[in-house]
């Protein structure tokens, strides 16, 4: 159904980067502007506000925690939520466990990770894909 759930590391580096044509860039702008279906977790946005507060790259990206809930309030507003059970299949990053439910309850969404433990260990029969492949296939019209 062209859905994507994408992973808190993706998010931050999008964030991150000075290149506004890099593909983590691209993909964060997107979920801000409700270009795509994006799956969203009550849980998953804790995450990105959490990863995206840490001092380090708070430091580093210069944003007021007003500002980065602005940013999750635009992605939210344009998310598609999902509440999962919890998976029964063990994610290969233990750290993972909800985002690989969440994974396991939208079965067409493929999940957007720069994780390479998750990346190298895909449940079977679904896609996982790096930022850069993900974003390759949207601007070929798969997405």
């Amino acid at each position: 159904d062209g859905s994507a759930i994408i992973d808190a590391n993706v998010v931050m580096s999008g964030l991150l980067s000075s290149d506004s044509e890099s593909p983590t860039a691209r993909i964060l702008n997107a979920m801000i502007a409700g270009d795509g279906v994006f799956i969203l977790s009550l849980t998953l946005l804790v995450e990105y506000r959490n990863v995206l507060l840490r001092p380090r790259l708070q430091k580093r990206h210069g944003l007021t925690a007003a500002e980065i809930d602005q940013i999750l309030e635009d992605i939210t507003l344009n998310a598609a939520m999902r509440e999962p059970e919890a998976s029964t299949a063990p994610a290969p990053d233990p750290g993972d466990s909800h985002l690989w439910s969440l994974f396991a309850a939208v079965p067409k969404a493929v999940l957007v990770s720069g994780d390479r433990l998750l990346l190298e260990q895909p449940p079977t029969g679904r896609t996982l894909l790096s930022p850069r492949a993900y974003w390759d296939l949207r601007e070929r019209g798969a997405f």
